[in-house]
């Protein structure tokens, strides 16, 4: 009856605790990888060394277009009410991470668009007749450049923190009640954008540049993974069941073996070895940070589903009884 009361979880109210299918944990890695590219392709296009990252400064704007636009269309597909999509842009609420995140994934667009500009692949010179006098302007003015540079660091740390910061809104669920997601999805999608320029790009330097700040950013995600279960574990008795889910429960294989072992610990080891020249780079490693970058994404999103205050709200009705 306290479950039917004060929850509502209960299977005569509601049939299912899992509102969130694959869609949302798709869209969430997607926008992360996007947001990662930005940053790093900004971080070059503001430093003037653009030309020295061909693949990350010209080719990654115009491939992250395309996987936010997949990312989008997820999104999309998740959606109750699709038809009145368009109304997200009728206004704007500043306490709604949602309408923050709707806004920011608009202005993500033309930023990206203008990044590709600045140093244009050939495939993109030989689609936009005269694109070559917008670049040539841009270079001339170095204060754009670094404008834009910074445009897309500022908007791809936004959106990659906004994909955990819709998570961490949402109180109810206590194993997505830390502010450490953010961050966290932030390094993520860092991490996912430097092993998938690793692994597809041509120049062997910038191949071996981003591998060196992959294992960067790889070290700084196995931190916040573990003061992110740290907080859980030391928190209010819902959260500590909540990081129960993952210290024992039901994810405990998937997070620990899937995300930490397969996707942080073993990739970077992996490519310690390669820039210092012990093995051979290979797309192992990569391969498995963007598949870690994924079940995390999944991970979170149903383990998170799962968690709930009831146990917290029973113990509380005991108290008043």
């Amino acid at each position: 009856m306290r479950e039917l009361i004060l929850t509502r979880q209960n299977h005569l109210v509601d049939p299912t605790l899992h509102v969130w299918a694959w869609q949302i944990p798709i869209y969430l890695f997607l926008g992360g990888l996007v947001a990662g590219m930005m940053v790093l392709s900004g971080l070059f296009l503001w430093q003037g060394r653009h030309q020295e990252r061909p693949f990350t400064s010209s080719v990654a704007p115009l491939i992250g277009l395309v996987f936010l636009s997949l990312g989008m269309f997820a999104l999309f597909l998740d959606l109750e009410h699709k038809r009145y999509t368009w109304r997200l842009y009728t206004t704007f609420q500043p306490t709604s991470p949602m309408s923050w995140g709707a806004w920011i994934l608009l202005v993500v667009y033309p930023a990206l668009v203008a990044a590709a500009f600045v140093h244009p692949p050939k495939l993109l010179r030989d689609l936009v007749p005269g694109v070559m006098q917008y670049t040539r302007a841009i270079e001339a003015r170095t204060g754009a450049r670094r404008m834009i540079g910074a445009l897309n660091i500022g908007l791809g740390a936004a959106l990659g923190i906004y994909t955990g910061i819709l998570l961490s809104a949402l109180g109810a669920r206590p194993l997505w009640n830390s502010a450490i997601l953010g961050p966290l999805f932030l390094l993520s999608g860092l991490s996912s954008a430097a092993a998938f320029i690793h692994l597809v790009a041509r120049h062997v330097d910038e191949r071996e540049g981003l591998a060196r700040a992959d294992n960067l950013f790889l070290v700084l995600e196995l931190a916040a993974i573990v003061m992110f279960v740290i907080g859980l574990a030391n928190a209010t008795e819902a959260h500590r069941q909540a990081a129960a889910l993952l210290l024992g429960g039901s994810y405990t294989a998937l997070f620990w073996v899937g995300v930490v072992g397969l996707g942080v610990v073993i990739p970077l080891v992996i490519q310690l070895l390669a820039v210092n020249h012990r093995v051979q780079h290979s797309p192992v490693a990569p391969l498995m940070v963007l598949g870690g970058g994924l079940v995390l994404r999944f991970v979170i999103v149903s383990a998170g589903q799962e968690s709930r205050w009831a146990a917290l709200l029973a113990d509380l009705v005991n108290a008043l009884a």
